[in-house]
């Protein structure tokens, strides 16, 4: 099995240099890179393209609020979980807003961290009961999420799918390599926590059919 990889980011030396030693004991992952500076923390994380990104959520300069926001603006397949000393229940709501897969406290067990790595890196979100108990509107992993998951990116290949392309051809479509749909597409279905095209395209078109719109056609004839 290739190890997951992991980038990390914490503007503490220490607790970095701690997480790396104890992420690199597990032959399941493997730490690719990682920085105590997190103005750099996007650019490294956009060349690494790392699985999993473990962040501090409340950094100087640039938040871990903040660089979730600017992947998921950009599209990056990287399953971010934070790391945090505290959490206030307006950061947990945001995090739970822009698609984060996975919120720990530094209080926790090492072990939790390892076990929260393991369930997120097998496309399962990870949120302790307490944090759960904070989050408005109230989360609960069994509660199917909707469109509003995904990245507008996910939504572009989510209405591509539902058109029936091909994995080929929607890469045509975008520029992109037949790999990056792939992933892009692993990651529509472990959100919406569904298994295949079909149960995409109920979804799809149900969503397409409340905002008044009618597929992909629809919202590229209203753009244009």
């Amino acid at each position: 099995m290739t190890p997951y990889s992991v980038f990390l980011a914490d503007d503490h030396p220490v607790v970095l240099r701690g997480l790396a030693e104890l992420i690199n004991l597990e032959k399941d992952f493997r730490v690719v890179g990682s920085t105590s500076e997190p103005k750099n923390a996007f650019a490294m994380i956009d060349r690494l393209k790392p699985d999993i990104a473990v962040l501090d959520i409340n950094m100087p300069d640039v938040s871990g609020l903040a660089l979730l926001r600017r992947m998921r603006n950009a599209d990056l397949p990287v399953r971010v979980i934070f790391l945090t000393a505290v959490i206030t229940d307006a950061q947990l709501s945001e995090a739970l807003a822009n698609g984060i897969w996975g919120l720990l406290l530094k209080e926790s067990a090492p072990d939790a961290l390892i076990d929260c790595l393991r369930r997120v890196g097998a496309g399962y979100p990870w949120l302790p009961d307490e944090l759960a108990a904070r989050a408005n509107p109230p989360w609960h992993e069994g509660i199917k999420p909707g469109l509003d998951a995904l990245t507008p990116r996910e939504m572009e290949i989510a209405g591509h799918a539902c058109r029936g392309l091909s994995n080929r051809l929607i890469a045509s479509e975008l520029g992109a390599s037949e790999g990056t749909v792939k992933i892009h597409l692993h990651n529509i279905f472990q959100k919406l926590k569904i298994r295949n095209r079909t149960a995409l395209a109920a979804i799809y078109y149900k969503g397409s059919s409340d905002s008044g719109a009618i597929g992909i056609e629809a919202e590229m004839a209203q753009r244009s």
